[in-house]
């Protein structure tokens, strides 16, 4: 994980107060997050756009522009899924800088603008980091596409490879979590196995799940 926070162009600035009753007041959200959103959320702020008008990157259909979101939590947190809530309500990408007291973590996850519902994926995150903390330049980039890829890529827990994207990476953290739990799992029936031919045949999948694993690092 990069403990990262950018500095967001004073040109893309919007701060916008965005009504949080935006979020939950229809059919399809249910109780629960409703009150999720009362509970947890002190005030929802659109605060920058990152545009071609903005910042001179141009957009293309996957990522048309990014929004900065700033969400202040009345106590320790906000859940994911209500930042997935607003993901889905907003029909561009969208990073969010979640805020309490003097402390702030920016967050995300890949989102897909394909369909009549935007697909939001899995949520990486920064670690609680001072709001005094030293902002760094965006990372250069060609479009708003390659800008998206690369702010994404920083929340991410591994270091993506040469030429991966974003998603391949997420899926490669996939398989590796998959992986884990399966040698987990063989390892306890190896403990218990009482039989010789079939302790063999557990060390042999082992073998091949951890030689698996170890080409995902």
């Amino acid at each position: 994980m990069n403990d990262i926070l950018y500095r967001w162009p004073g040109s893309a600035e919007f701060g916008r107060t965005v009504p949080k009753t935006k979020f939950y007041e229809h059919g399809k959200i249910r109780t629960a997050l409703r009150e999720k959103f009362v509970e947890d959320v002190q005030r929802i702020t659109w605060a920058y756009k990152l545009a071609e008008s903005t910042i001179r990157l141009k957009g293309t259909d996957a990522v048309p522009e990014i929004q900065i979101f700033a969400v202040e939590t009345k106590g320790s947190d906000i859940p994911d899924d209500v930042l997935s809530a607003i993901d889905k309500s907003v029909h561009f990408p969208i990073l969010f800088e979640v805020s309490k007291g003097k402390d702030v973590r920016m967050v995300a996850a890949q989102k897909s603008l394909g369909g009549s519902a935007p697909k939001v994926g899995t949520y990486f995150t920064t670690s609680w980091l001072p709001i005094t903390v030293e902002r760094q330049p965006l990372p250069a980039a060609i479009d708003l596409a390659a800008l998206y890829e690369l702010l994404l890529a920083s929340l991410l827990p591994v270091a993506t490879r040469r030429g991966e994207s974003v998603s391949e990476a997420t899926a490669r953290m996939e398989r590796t979590k998959k992986l884990e739990r399966e040698i987990a799992a063989l390892e306890r029936k190896l403990r218990n196995e009482p039989q010789f031919n079939r302790k063999v045949e557990l060390r042999k999948a082992l073998k091949e799940h951890r030689a698996a694993l170890a080409a995902l690092a």
